[in-house]
């Protein structure tokens, strides 16, 4: 936790590739990933979930359990709502994500009340202390996601859930929909909390973003989303006339796959 800490100082951006699975997360990390994060959506689609809080939370640990085997550098998991509306039973399942080596979450209120996303990070604070652990909890605000507030407002409401996050014990704060120059810096200036932004249309780049003051740049749920479409186009051409298609020219050699996981 403090290693992944650290890489929130603001001396550099962040970038946080998303993995869904050991394998792509492995993958990322020989790429030069610093730190690795993972999507909801990714890995729920994997196990053959929908998003949004569908994935059973024994899957969810189980997977995160598995990238961590394979990771030398941080882990942050994508733990959604937390998969319960108890703040005691979501601190317990994020003390079993430390136990097998998680160093950070997401945490997001989605369309539950500001107030339980705060009751659930105080939880986990006092467990995690209480067994001498801690974890980075980038809490995660639907309100430009959800246009959970009206379009002029989502700055001032963004702030007010900043405010009772940090009270509550957050590290970071995570706005995914936000793109907009002048509304980001509004954010960072006031927020009080380590910024995360998500790749999205509009963006600024990654070099504006730092200089916005910007911490972390995530990728969201984009690459297991293109991914899912380049095989859909190659099973159908398979399934049609036997062929995978050009993109198999393009395929990763098969040795320079195993050598990824030549010690695990």
């Amino acid at each position: 936790m403090e290693q992944f800490k650290k890489l929130h100082d603001g001396s550099k951006l962040l970038h946080l590739p998303n993995a869904w699975d050991a394998g792509s997360a492995r993958l990322f990390e020989s790429l030069g990933a610093s730190a690795i994060a993972t999507t909801s959506a990714g890995v729920a689609w994997a196990q053959g979930y929908a998003d949004n809080d569908h994935l059973p939370v024994d899957n969810a640990i189980a997977v995160a359990a598995n990238i961590a085997r394979v990771l030398t550098v941080p882990l942050s998991v994508d733990f959604e709502n937390g998969y319960s509306s108890s703040p005691e039973q979501v601190a317990r399942d994020v003390l079993r994500l430390i136990e097998v080596g998680v160093a950070g979450i997401n945490l997001e209120d989605g369309n539950d009340t500001p107030e339980l996303l705060a009751s659930k990070i105080t939880a986990i604070k006092k467990l995690a202390a209480s067994k001498g652990k801690d974890i980075f909890i980038n809490t995660r605000t639907d309100v430009y996601l959800r246009a959970l507030a009206p379009e002029k407002e989502r700055v001032a409401a963004v702030l007010r859930r900043a405010a009772l996050y940090k009270e509550a014990g957050a590290n970071g704060l995570f706005v995914p929909g936000i793109y907009k120059v002048d509304e980001i810096k509004a954010v960072v200036a006031a927020a009080g909390l380590p910024v995360n932004v998500m790749d999205w249309p509009g963006l600024p780049s990654a070099d504006e973003l730092h200089q916005l003051g910007v911490v972390r740049l995530s990728a969201g749920s984009g690459i297991p989303q293109a991914l899912w479409a380049i095989a859909a186009d190659m099973a159908k051409g398979f399934l049609a006339t036997g062929n995978a298609g050009p993109l198999i020219a393009q395929a990763m050699p098969y040795g320079d796959l195993q050598a990824l996981f030549a010690q695990g």
